[in-house]
């Protein structure tokens, strides 16, 4: 959203955080959000352009300089703490001067890869385009260029239920695997993981890498699929109970019953309720100030190293 749009500077319009002798804050007035960093009689600001993040976990700022570039603010504002601190993996020990203690220069593939995720209709022609942007996800950043779809859904034509379903991508149609990576496009697939070098706990915020390191998983079964647990079109449940019918539908019931191939995992000899409570523990990542919940489903034993 644009930074000036977002309800957590506007609801706490001075914010601050201190590193060494560096002092960073965030100024935002009805029309402006100013980000500030000063060292001593120094002083160096930017009206900040977007913000990254609803605030359940945390809120990252963007702003532009005279060059039309994008720059990452190297602080972020954290719903645990309620204050801002250090944007993840951005802490420096030791800027060499204020200009580094503030911002990271942001290319251009990373920004459009950014919007990507967090915005809709970002990129046009396979080039980003701040000006048309959507801000948000919104039906087509799933589901690809509605046009052709509603002209179907508004034509006078007995076959319009069908022809209309052609004409817009529907990701339920992926087969588990590719639905996994589907979802991972944004939340991190098994190789974005890899290949970015990301290793340790801050893996769990990568639930579709998490997922398929399940000793479970396979590639043909829906049930296993990131959709099967979470509806896309609903906010987030974070009710551990509501999830138990999914579990039990792979798992049978009651402990001495035989396994089925419906139903191919065991019984759990402790519970049958609040399922994810024991085997999708909750990992608290120090960077993000927060617990996630790891999606590599295990039986979790108390004291164990974190399974990579």
């Amino acid at each position: 959203m644009p930074a000036t749009a977002a309800e957590i500077l506007r609801s706490q319009p001075a914010l601050t955080f201190s590193a060494g002798d560096f002092k960073f804050r965030i100024d935002t007035a009805a029309n402006q959000a100013l980000y500030t960093v000063g060292k001593g009689s120094q002083r160096l600001s930017f009206p900040l352009a977007w913000a990254f993040g609803t605030g359940r976990v945390a809120q990252s700022y963007l702003f532009k300089k005279e060059d039309g570039d994008f720059y990452e603010a190297r602080t972020s504002y954290f719903t645990s703490l309620k204050t801002l601190d250090f944007t993840p993996w951005r802490a420096l020990p030791s800027p060499s001067g204020i200009e580094e203690a503030m911002f990271r220069r942001v290319g251009r593939d990373e920004i459009q890869r950014c919007f990507a995720c967090h915005a809709t209709a970002s990129s046009i022609g396979g080039h980003f385009d701040e000006s048309h942007l959507i801000a948000g996800v919104t039906c087509e950043a799933c589901h690809g260029p509605g046009a052709s779809h509603v002209k179907s859904m508004a034509a006078a034509n007995p076959d319009r239920p069908k022809t209309s379903r052609q004409e817009i991508f529907n990701p339920e149609s992926l087969l588990p695997a590719d639905a996994v990576d589907f979802c991972g496009a944004c939340h991190g697939t098994f190789w974005d993981t890899k290949l970015s070098g990301t290793k340790g706990v801050s893996t769990t915020r990568s639930a579709p890498y998490r997922l398929v390191t399940s000793k479970c998983w396979g590639n043909g079964d829906p049930r296993l699929a990131c959709t099967a647990c979470h509806d896309p079109h609903k906010q987030l449940e974070t009710d551990a109970a509501a999830y138990d019918p999914i579990c039990r539908s792979c798992h049978v019931n009651s402990p001495g019953q035989k396994t089925t191939t419906g139903h191919p995992g065991f019984a759990c000899p402790k519970a049958v309720s609040n399922c994810t409570n024991c085997h999708m523990a909750k990992v608290y990542i120090p960077e993000m100030h927060a617990s996630f919940t790891d999606h590599r489903i295990r039986i979790v034993k108390p004291g164990e190293a974190f399974p990579e």
